[in-house]
This record gives structure tokens, sequence and C-alpha cells, in this order.
């Protein structure tokens, strides 16, 4: 209660990739990629940085809050394609953005990354407003972005998974108004991706360690102790991979149950919801899972045919969409949910 979502905004690309440029790429066509996925185009970072993309759609979200670069304390950068191991993505985006007085550090939890990061500048934030004096930092206005430029770690010669994902940012400003409801309720959780549905290896050059066997990382396989896994076998394999209908069956489910206990949490009928607005992984999943909760596509905000997946900026990103277009209103309750690899899960249950 008190923490508000201000500001908002998002980033995206100049260049457009639509479904008929990867045709030329890959064995696919248009209208096979808009049926099983509800994507038409995506867009795909040639000049642009995950640095550029974040700092863009974080001034947009400022600009919207009505706030300068001195007024925010917190800064959380939600990604999995950062610019650069150390410094943090956050780091590198407070420097571009000049946010001399934030906070900054990153948060992975995949295409969950916006619920998560959304959550934990909430809490930080009622924590430092609950009395406590000088004990805590004190954080009134807080930016969580979400971005990712997965065209970087996507195999362009796999038609299974070049056609799913695209790159952006989206921002939200979060600023303490003890006398607005904001922020109602969270729910967070993580099951064990035990068979690996989703996963990616990191790449390290380890071409001057002195120990052991070469000094090469063991693959993320070997790590979570599969001889050969059904996505990857025991290779070492840099590229996103997935077991796109084990990934759908956990989706559908995660999403119906991570908004039937934010509801619960918030003591908050689903009919009283007026927008949903949910990670944008597939159409197909949004729509099983509407069908499951019982809850018409209308009151869904779906961003997916125009940019794709874009993992951690993807809820933050169609949740500008629904702001900017009116399909969210102030005084509107409003879901953000997501999930993705971990396997990760969420939603956050606020008050426009």
């Amino acid at each position: 209660m008190g923490c508000t979502i201000t500001g908002w905004g998002k980033a995206l690309p100049q260049l457009t990739v639509t479904n008929d440029d990867l045709a030329k790429l890959v064995e696919t066509n248009d209208e096979w990629i808009v049926e099983r996925t509800g994507i038409r185009r995506r867009h795909v970072a040639t000049t642009e940085t995950t640095t550029s993309l974040a700092s863009q759609a974080g001034a947009a979200a400022l600009e919207k809050a009505g706030l300068q670069p001195a007024d925010v304390d917190l800064l959380i950068c939600m990604t999995i394609t950062p610019d650069a191991i150390i410094p943090s993505q956050a780091c590198l985006v407070k420097a571009e953005m000049g946010l001399e007085n934030a906070v900054a550090f990153d948060l992975n939890a995949a295409c969950s990354g916006c619920i998560f990061g959304t959550d934990v500048a909430s809490a930080m934030m009622e924590a430092s407003m609950a009395g406590s004096g000088s004990s805590r930092n004190s954080i009134r206005n807080a930016l969580v972005i979400g971005v990712d430029c997965l065209s970087r770690i996507v195999d362009w010669t796999d038609r299974a998974t070049c056609v799913l994902f695209g790159d952006g940012a989206g921002a939200a400003v979060l600023s303490w108004r003890p006398q607005q409801p904001g922020i109602l309720a969270s729910y967070l959780r993580n099951i064990d991706d035990s068979q690996l549905y989703l996963a990616c290896d990191t790449v390290y050059d380890s071409s001057t360690f002195p120990f052991g066997q070469g000094g090469a990382p063991a693959p993320v396989a070997v790590i979570a102790g599969l001889e050969a896994p059904e996505n990857s076998g025991d290779a070492f394999n840099p590229f996103i991979s997935m077991q796109g209908q084990k990934v759908f069956k956990f989706a559908a489910t995660a999403m119906a149950e991570a908004v039937d206990e934010v509801c619960q949490r918030a003591g908050v009928s689903l009919d009283d919801v007026a927008c949903i607005v949910p990670h944008q992984a597939n159409e197909r999943i949004i729509r099983f899972a509407a069908k499951k909760m019982g809850v018409d596509m209308d009151r869904f905000q779906v961003s997916i045919e125009e940019v794709g997946n874009t993992s951690a900026s993807s809820v933050l990103m169609a949740l500008a969409d629904a702001l900017d277009s009116g399909k969210a209103q102030p005084g509107d309750k409003v879901i953000l949910v997501g999930f993705g690899a971990g396997l990760t899960y969420g939603s956050l249950l606020f008050q426009v």
C-alpha cells in the first residue's frame, strides 16, 4: 500500500523483422508462425545495446512520472542479456541516465523478471518508509527496467526458437504515495526445471585458464545432473533451447495459479480486475490460460503480434501499451503476471 506506479515507458530497436524475413532464413512461413504464436514481427537490435534501450525506456518512464534523474533513489535492471557482467547492467544504465542518487543492481528471473524486480523494489520502498528512520536507505522513487536483446542468444538457424524472440525494454517508476492504494499484493514462486525445459549456457573465454581440463565451463546440462537432456544433449549450447510443449503446459497452469493467488492475497475478486497484463510468450498460452480462468480475452493486454517474446522486458512493455491505450485507466485494478526459465512465475496486483 502506498507504492504506486506513476510512470511507464518502452523502447524498441529500429529494425523490424517480419515472418516473411525469417522465411528466407529457415523453413517456415507467416501463416505457420501466426497460427502457432500470434507473432507477425519482432524488433532486432543492430546498432542499439541493452544499455541504450534500457535508458530510452527509463527516460520515457521518468518523463511520464514528472521526475528528474536526481529524484531516483533505486534502479533495478531485470535482464538475461546484459552488455557486461561487471559493471552490472544497472550500473551502466545509471551512468548513462545520470541517476546520481540511485542505488543500482541487476536481477535475473528470466521472463518473470518484471514481476520479481517490481516486487523487490516495492518491498524495499515499503521497508524504507515504515518508520525505520535512518537505519535504511530512503527510497521514495524507484525505477525498474526490464530489458533484453535476445537476438544475441537466439540460434537463427533453429526455426523452433528463432520465430519467437525479439529485443526491447520496458520501464516503470514506483513512487511512495501513502494516500493511494498502489500495489495491493504479489505472488512469487519457483519450481525446479530439473529437465531443462528452458536453458542457455553462459559463454566464458577460458583460453588463459591454467587449471583443470582446459578450463572450459561445464554445460548447464552437466551442472543440472542430466546426461542427455532432450533439448541439448550433453554439448555446450550458447543459444536458447526450449522444449515447447513442456513450457506451454507449465506456463498456462502457472498463469492461472498466479492470478488466482494474487487475488486471494489482495482480497479482490477477479471480476473486479479490469486488465490482466501477461508475459507475451505466445498468444496461444494466453488464450489457453484465459479459458482456464474463465476470463474474456478482451480483458487481457496482448502485444505479442508486434514484438514477439522479449523476456524480461515483456510485461512492462505490455503494461505501457495498456496504459497508453486506455485499456487500463486511473482507478482500475490491474494484474501483471509472468513466467519463465528457472522455472519462475509470479504476479502483482495494483490499482492505477
